[in-house]
């Protein structure tokens, strides 16, 4: 945290040369910088290594320091980084930052924020895919296979100190050689189906647009036209579409009663995507066998929800992109975009409102 604030007020613990030249070298260069507005650097914010990649070429200030005095630094802020959907902008920041040129969004889904509303200001709005999707496919990977062999019953069946024999119901279901119906082919979406294929598994997809057919027969995956005949084959379920208008409660009742009894749902997309009534409802009837979700709505979830009571439920903390690795990539994305967006240069992930693509 030290660190953090050196480098929010541009200051650095560096010995200086005689004459005090190479401390007044940094502090001019850090003037130089320009300044961007960030959540904080703690178990709910940033790790300490963003501060680092950020650092290198803006002055920082968190959200917190910032709201102490909004009138004297709202106006030299010209970039905010968005991680976790933190800081909000909401309208109230954005008429508060009159240099504002960026929003740099940490993570591929820009719902939590107003695209039109934003841009419509002269402000741009950019995302970090790709460097997401090997991380977010091991996660549905991770999901689906922990949920088919009951891992984490296993585990917790190892642990206990009233276990002293290991109980025969802890059986699971076989992956290899199984069905996997995906929604949303997108860079995720074919991420999964790589590796589903390691898995011998039968691979259907359901897209907006159809891949091409090398990239179909690279995977060996099966387009679906209809998402209800991948609904009615799919031994599991994976969602991995953008909430939109038109996936907000994709998958409600009509949905689940096509799906097998034996079906598994895995969700890495959003929470919303995903009506969790009748969620909760399929689970509690049997008329699916299993969830592994990595999102829900809302996030937590409150604690008397009853998805956090079925044992046929299997929820991580939406921790889809959280490696070392991928984190400091999107970082360095964020960075990159909000450099270019500064010095008024094309952004590389720039995200348009619908229609103006």
């Amino acid at each position: 945290m030290d660190m953090f604030n050196c480098l929010r007020r541009g200051q650095f613990h560096i010995s200086p040369e005689p004459g005090g030249k190479r401390m007044r070298k940094t502090k001019e260069m850090a003037a130089e910088k320009p300044w961007a507005l960030i959540s904080e650097v703690s178990e709910n914010g940033y790790i300490e290594e963003a501060v680092d990649i950020m650092g290198a070429n803006f002055n920082l200030i968190c959200h917190k320091d910032f709201l102490l005095n909004p009138q004297l630094h709202g106006p030299k802020i010209q970039s905010v980084f968005v991680w976790n959907n933190d800081p909000p902008v909401q309208h109230s920041l954005l008429s508060s930052l009159p240099s504002l040129k960026v929003v740099a969004n940490g993570g591929v889904g820009i719902d939590h924020l107003d695209v039109p509303y934003i841009t419509s200001l002269g402000v741009k709005v950019c995302n970090t895919p790709d460097v997401v999707n090997n991380a977010t496919a091991d996660m549905a990977m991770g999901l689906l296979l922990a949920s088919a062999r009951k891992i984490v019953e296993c585990h917790q069946v190892s642990i206990d100190p009233k276990t002293t024999h290991i109980p025969l119901c802890l059986m699971g279901v076989e992956v290899t050689g199984s069905t996997i119906g995906i929604i949303g082919m997108g860079r995720i979406g074919y991420k999964i189906a790589q590796r589903a294929k390691g898995f011998d598994m039968k691979i259907l997809y359901h897209n907006r647009h159809r891949r091409s057919v090398e990239e179909e027969q690279s995977v060996g995956a099966c387009y679906c036209q209809n998402m209800d005949d991948l609904l009615k084959e799919s031994d599991f379920v994976v969602l991995v579409v953008n909430l939109t208008a038109e996936t907000k409660g994709l998958i409600s009742h009509r949905e689940f009663s096509l799906m097998k009894p034996t079906a598994t749902l895995v969700n890495v997309s959003r929470g919303l995507v995903v009506d969790q009534d009748a969620l909760v409802k399929a689970l509690h009837s049997e008329s699916i066998r299993a969830a592994a979700l990595d999102v829900t709505y809302p996030e937590p979830l409150p604690r008397d929800h009853p998805l956090l009571h079925l044992p046929n439920v299997l929820i991580t903390p939406h921790v889809g992109t959280n490696t070392y690795t991928t984190t400091k990539k999107m970082i360095q994305q964020m960075v990159d975009n909000a450099v270019a967006a500064v010095k008024g240069l094309p952004v590389p992930n720039e995200v348009r409102p619908e229609g103006k693509n």
